[in-house]
């Protein structure tokens, strides 16, 4: 059965990190729910102004849609999307919830801070962690991965966990 492992956090947690790292080391494709923002949400972003469910509602949909029409191909992927509240989880994972597994990546305010910090070209500023960490709904139903650990532990702790 095709599946989708949807790898979820706060944004500078790592997920594009590690879910291609992953998808890499399983031979799934991967894909980064960045790239599927509309430009406003992107600019908005830019602008250091915070997403709200309104600007989130067509990006969430989008996903969806584009994760249920590879399932329905028979197709298994690998997403990173941010998914910080469980009713985005739950759009996401609409009818395909059998097919689904969240990754939540959890680390610190502090560490996440300092990594965002560091990297550059990226339109997500520093400034709009803390409306990350507001937002933020932990799941009761993932695979937790502490991000303490360097990418290759994690995405091998993954493997154990998900296969």
């Amino acid at each position: 059965m095709s599946r989708v492992i949807y790898i979820m956090g706060v944004a500078g947690s790592g997920k594009s990190t590690i879910g291609g790292q992953f998808a890499e080391a399983t031979g799934l494709p991967f894909y980064d729910g960045d790239d599927f923002h509309p430009d406003a949400n992107v600019e908005k972003m830019t602008a250091g102004q915070p997403l709200t469910d309104e600007d989130r509602a067509d990006w969430l949909a989008a996903i969806h849609r584009f994760v249920f029409e590879k399932l329905e191909a028979g197709q298994s992927l690998v997403l990173a999307c941010s998914a910080l509240k469980a009713r985005y989880r739950a759009t996401l994972s609409a009818g395909i919830e059998a097919q689904t597994t969240w990754v939540y990546l959890e680390g610190s305010y502090n560490l996440i801070k300092s990594r965002m910090e560091a990297r550059k070209d990226h339109f997500m500023p520093p400034a709009l962690l803390q409306s990350q960490f507001d937002a933020l709904e932990p799941p009761a139903d993932a695979v937790v991965l502490s991000i303490d650990a360097a990418p290759e532990v994690l995405v091998e702790r993954l493997r154990e966990r998900v296969f």
